[in-house]
C-alpha cells in the first residue's frame, strides 16, 4: 500500500483557509496512488492552546473536510483535531482517521505536552488503537507520543506502520528524526510521520517527514518546505524483517 506524508504549512487559527489549501495537496496524493494521507497534528489550526476559541464538537468542521477529501479520492486521510465532547470540560487532541466509504476511526493523544501546557486545556485519551488499512496494520500517535516508547511497544506485535501526526518545533528536530528511526528500529515496523513546516504560536517548524522502513532506512523524508512524500509500505516486509530477526521475541514485557 502506498501511503503519503503531506507536510504542510498551517494558517494559525483558521480552519477554512487551510481546508482550502490542503485541498489540492491531498489530491496530490491520491493522484500518484497513495491510499493512505497523513496530515499534521492539529491540521487546520495549529498547536494552539486557546481551546475555547478552536475546539470543535465530534464530527465539525475538520473532521467533515476529511471526511469530504476521504470519500472524493476514495482514500483514507487522517490528521488530529481539536475536538469537544458533549458534556466534556476539556477537548481531547483527536486524531480522526476517515475511511473512503465516510467512516471515522478515533484516537485521543495519550500525552498531552506539559513542557507547551497542553495539559491544562487538553485532556489526555486513554488507549491506543491500531486499525487495519487495506490489509496494512496501523497504529496512530500523535507528536509528544513520540518521546514514550512503551506505547509502540505495546502494539509492536500488532502494528506494520506506525503513523505520527505532528508539529514539532525546529528547535528539537535532532530528537524528531532520531525518536523516529529509533521507534522504527526498535519495533521491525514502519513509521510514517507527517510533521509542519512554517511558523505558528511564536514557533518555527521545518518539517523533517519521513517515511521509514522496518530496519530504520528513511524511504523519503522533506525538509523546510511543503512536500508531499509517498512510499510502499508491505506487511510482508515487516513479517520478513522480524523472522529474520527475532528480537520481539526478548522483550519481558
Amino acid at each position: 500500500m502506498k501511503v503519503a506524508a503531506v507536510q504542510h504549512d498551517i494558517v494559525w487559527e483558521d480552519p477554512n483557509a487551510n481546508f482550502e489549501h490542503l485541498a489540492a495537496l491531498i489530491a496530490n496524493a491520491a493522484n500518484v496512488g497513495a491510499r493512505l494521507i497523513v496530515l499534521t497534528e492539529m491540521y487546520s489550526t495549529g498547536f494552539s492552546m486557546d481551546a475555547a476559541k478552536i475546539a470543535e464538537p465530534p464530527g465539525g468542521a475538520s473532521t467533515q473536510f476529511l471526511v469530504q477529501q476521504a470519500r472524493m479520492h476514495d482514500v483514507w486521510v487522517c490528521a488530529s483535531v481539536p475536538e469537544l465532547a458533549p458534556g466534556a470540560d476539556r477537548p481531547f487532541n483527536q486524531l480522526v482517521l476517515a475511511a473512503p466509504d465516510g467512516a471515522l476511526i478515533r484516537y485521543a493523544k495519550i500525552h498531552p505536552f506539559s513542557y507547551g501546557r497542553e495539559h491544562e486545556h487538553y485532556a489526555p485519551g486513554a488507549e491506543p488503537i491500531t486499525v487495519t488499512v487495506e490489509g496494512v496494520r496501523v497504529t496512530p500517535l500523535v507528536c509528544y507520543d513520540l518521546r514514550f516508547s512503551y506505547l509502540f511497544w505495546d502494539a509492536a506485535a500488532h502494528t506494520d506502520c506506525y503513523v505520527v501526526v505532528a508539529n514539532w518545533p525546529a528547535s528539537r528536530r535532532t530528537h524528531w528524526r532520531v525518536l523516529l528511526q529509533a521507534r522504527a528500529i526498535e519495533n521491525q515496523a514502519y513509521v510514517c510521520a507527517a510533521n509542519r513546516v512554517g511558523s505558528g504560536g511564536g514557533l518555527d517548524y521545518v518539517g523533517d517527514s519521513c517515511i521509514i522502513d522496518p530496519m530504520g532506512e528513511v524511504l523519503v523524508a522533506g525538509t523546510g518546505t511543503e512536500t508531499v512524500l509517498v512510499a510502499d509500505v508491505d506487511p510482508e516486509v515487516v513479517s520478513a524483517t522480524r523472522t529474520r530477526f527475532p528480537f520481539l521475541a526478548d522483550r519481558l514485557r
